[in-house]
């Protein structure tokens, strides 16, 4: 019997869709969901919902309590873009949440966390390809600063107090069930929607912009087998590298044109073309794959082949 699960953040884009995968593994009564407001008919629906504020150590230790839960996910946070315009809300959310949750993991009452980091941990003196697991980061953005300092702390926590930690380093995610929520990388999703509904689709990053993506599915799956996975396999404490592909938005509209002849794109970069210009257009994932298996499956045109399919529905 798998002991109950919390999720932090469980409304947002990677939130809905890893509640609903644990809820399917483990039964949905295990599967305690929370955020900050109520989530789509479908998470509420399937099992426990509590609103749950994220920086509110007391009311998270209650559901703790309450449900007697042995791991969380802490999914709440700022992402890049939302976070430019709001850095002292981004930095209190995104470092007091994990610091809530650390700290009910050093008092024993969790045994487990997820927490993800990003690619947005790398910074322009970053290597650009093959970015390694470890190298210079120095993050430009509030987002990937406050990133950057929770792997650092996670990693503290471990060494120090012995918190059973795990993180990945999450690319650009794709999914069809969730909008995004102010990333960098929307247009990945954006994209897909306006092909459909408009045949054309004017980017905000500027052609020849070459960003490390993963679909939805991937991103889920590797996060339950980084939990999943024995102790002794996890020698990363800061956060893994994860890659699957990388691609420009011309390419991404190549594979669009595929299946819709008459799709066309242009560009009209905005504030977060600097975001994407600091960033790794490739990554090298070596660690995860060789001390907990981790392999993606699907390539660009998969993943167009199941946006386009499951949008059209």
């Amino acid at each position: 019997m798998h002991r109950p699960i919390l999720i932090i953040g469980a409304c947002g884009q990677i939130g809905t869709e890893l509640t609903m995968e644990l809820r399917e593994r483990y039964g949905n009564e295990k599967v305690i969901a929370s955020d900050i407001r109520e989530g789509g008919d479908t998470l509420m629906g399937s099992g426990p919902f509590e609103l749950l504020d994220a920086t509110n150590y007391a009311a998270i230790e209650d559901v703790v309590m309450h449900y007697e839960i042995d791991e969380i996910y802490l999914m709440a946070a700022m992402l890049s873009a939302t976070a430019e315009k709001f850095p002292m809300r981004a930095w209190n959310l995104n470092m007091n949440s994990l610091f809530n949750v650390l700290n009910l993991a050093k008092e024993s009452k969790i045994s487990k966390i997820f927490w993800p980091s990003s690619i947005a941990v790398f910074g322009p003196n970053t290597p650009k390809e093959n970015t390694p697991q470890n190298t210079i980061m120095e993050p430009s953005t509030v987002y990937g600063i406050s990133k950057q300092s929770g792997e650092r702390w996670c990693e503290y926590y471990f060494k120090k107090y012995g918190v059973d930690v795990r993180s990945v380093r999450y690319p650009g995610l794709i999914s069809w069930k969730t909008m995004p929520g102010g990333g960098t990388t929307d247009y990945a999703v954006e994209i897909y929607h306006e092909a459909l509904q408009k045949g054309q689709y004017e980017c905000f990053l500027d052609k020849g912009t070459k960003l490390p993506m993963m679909y939805m599915d991937d991103a889920i799956r590797a996060t339950i087998d980084l939990m999943e996975s024995p102790s002794e396999k996890i020698k990363v404490r800061s956060s893994y590298n994860l890659a699957s592909m990388s691609f420009t938005p011309e390419e991404i509209a190549e594979s669009i044109q595929k299946h819709i002849p008459d799709f066309t794109i242009s560009y009209a970069p905005d504030f977060r073309q600097q975001i994407a210009d600091s960033w790794p257009s490739s990554i090298d994932d070596s660690a995860a794959k060789e001390q907990w298996r981790w392999e993606p499956k699907f390539n660009l045109d998969q993943t167009t082949l199941e946006m386009l399919n499951n949008l059209k529905k």
